[in-house]
């Protein structure tokens, strides 16, 4: 993986954070999930990346870690992380423990991916918000966006995603679709450019 050249936390600065790139959000609350991309049928999950194409995206970006608790759905992407000649995969047990780790590896110079489900954001949030706003460090993570694709899921995980990101001010976007991977490199590498946090919902069906 080579080697990684320490940073150095800044905990007194005061937080300076514009959105970057384009934000996708609710309308209100009570209406769910709003878009360009009309949701598929019930429970079906729509996978847009293999673990090969996924694993050759991080390795393009250039991430070094990935630091997850996976789902159904990006599960499936573990033996090609797991074997990547590129990435490192370290699991962790609680999603809180994810957002501790990577900044623990980002504090040794390396640049780590986080990656839970939007269940595991909600349980998280305590440390999360230690590590990205009282910490400052510019973590990046890919959120799986559980029922996104599930037409009128009663699923409340899926209601409360977007405003719960919009509440936490964390540059966001929204991958629904195989066009947006364009948008999600952009995002990723704007994020890097202003040192500032960043996420990427990936939608998905039940799971």
């Amino acid at each position: 993986m080579g080697d990684h050249v320490p940073r150095q936390l800044n905990c007194g600065a005061a937080l300076h954070r514009r959105p970057v790139g384009p934000q996708r959000r609710p309308a209100a609350l009570a209406t769910g999930p709003t878009g360009t991309h009309a949701p598929r049928e019930a429970g079906v999950a729509v996978l847009m990346l293999t673990g090969e194409q996924f694993e050759s995206l991080l390795g393009e970006l250039g991430f070094t870690h990935v630091v997850w608790l996976p789902d159904s759905t990006t599960g499936t992407w573990e033996a090609a992380l797991d074997g990547s000649p590129r990435v490192r995969l370290l699991r962790v047990c609680r999603e809180g423990e994810a957002w501790a780790l990577a900044a623990g590896l980002w504090m040794g110079g390396a640049t780590p991916l986080v990656v839970m489900q939007n269940t595991g954001l909600f349980e998280s949030g305590d440390t999360l918000r230690n590590v990205l706003f009282d910490l400052q460090v510019p973590l990046y993570a890919v959120i799986g966006y559980r029922n996104y694709l599930t037409e009128n899921s009663p699923d409340t995980a899926r209601r409360f995603t977007e405003p719960v990101v919009a509440a936490w001010n964390v540059s966001t976007v929204l991958l629904a679709s195989p066009d947006d991977l364009p948008l999600w490199r952009r995002h990723v590498r704007d994020c890097r450019r202003d040192n500032v946090p960043g996420m990427a919902l990936l939608a998905e069906g039940r799971g």
